[in-house]
């Protein structure tokens, strides 16, 4: 069955996986919810997967089948309403949640991530101590924490995975040098860091600091390649974020990624500055 084109976006990727965390967490399994709702299990299966997109009364018969309500049931209405718009700027805190499935679905479906990350290491090569300081810092509360800190967790394993995901990695050196958590965390940190850069899937190369001006310093964002469909630039600020997928916009952070790489390290001296940090921090903490 071909994709829906539609279903590429990174509105619809959101609503996918929100509609198979729905239909998991009711106890539904997909044939008995495809019977309640007189739909073939193969519908359902498409929609889970991305490869078709609901519509927004069919996701409103779902959701009610389902027994979700409130605001809850709205938002994911409204997103199966604009899964079709393929640039998507979310402001103010309740669009973090989709915008992280989102995130999440990106990664995924992606075969190659580059990102930018001038300030703190990437996400998917954070430890869970180091995501677990910057949640606790960051105010959030304990339940927050920990479910934060296993997605966190579950994401890393796309680059483990039997076809991982091909992951490089602009890292400022001020995000090595700054201290999220103990020192102990930072030194774990580091080191792996240091340990990823031996795997085939990883490059991490380190921009140094006081390099002058380059297109990073307008803020961290990260590209995803798709095989499939077409790629698209996520960059996400303290209680918003944007996904954006027009073409022009794409080739000029294609050209940013260039500049930035052209001032970073290689890998090799990379990894050996990587080792060097480490090694000062884990001296700091004895």
């Amino acid at each position: 069955m071909p994709v829906d084109v539609s279903a590429v976006t990174p509105r619809a990727r959101a609503l996918a996986a929100a509609i198979r965390t729905v239909r998991e967490e009711s106890g539904i399994s997909g044939r008995e919810l495809s019977k309640r709702l007189g739909m073939s299990h193969g519908t359902i299966s498409h929609w889970e997967t991305g490869r078709r997109v609901p519509t927004p009364e069919d996701v409103a018969s779902l959701l009610a089948v389902a027994g979700v309500t409130g605001e809850e049931k709205r938002r994911l209405v409204d997103l199966a309403r604009h899964a079709s718009e393929p640039n998507w700027l979310a402001v103010g805190i309740p669009g973090i949640p989709q915008q992280l499935a989102g995130v999440v679905e990106c990664e995924r479906a992606a075969s190659t991530a580059i990102e930018w990350s001038p300030m703190v290491v990437p996400g998917l090569l954070q430890i869970s101590e180091y995501a677990r300081a910057a949640s606790v810092a960051a105010n959030l509360p304990a339940n927050e924490i920990e479910t934060r800190a296993m997605v966190r967790a579950s994401r890393r394993e796309l680059l483990t995975r039997r076809s991982p995901l091909r992951f490089h990695a602009l890292i400022g050196e001020y995000a090595l040098r700054d201290q999220i958590g103990t020192a102990e965390v930072m030194a774990d940190q580091l080191v792996h860091l240091r340990d990823l850069t031996a795997r085939e899937n990883v490059t991490i190369q380190v921009v140094p600091s006081l390099v002058g001006w380059h297109p990073g310093l307008v803020g961290p964002f990260i590209l995803y390649e798709f095989p499939d469909s077409p790629a698209t630039v996520h960059f996400e600020h303290y209680s918003s974020g944007a996904f954006v997928v027009d073409v022009v916009d794409v080739q000029e952070y294609r050209q940013a990624i260039e500049a930035i790489g052209k001032l970073a390290l290689s890998p090799e001296a990379s990894a050996e500055l990587i080792r060097s940090i480490a090694e000062e921090k884990g001296t700091r903490d004895e």
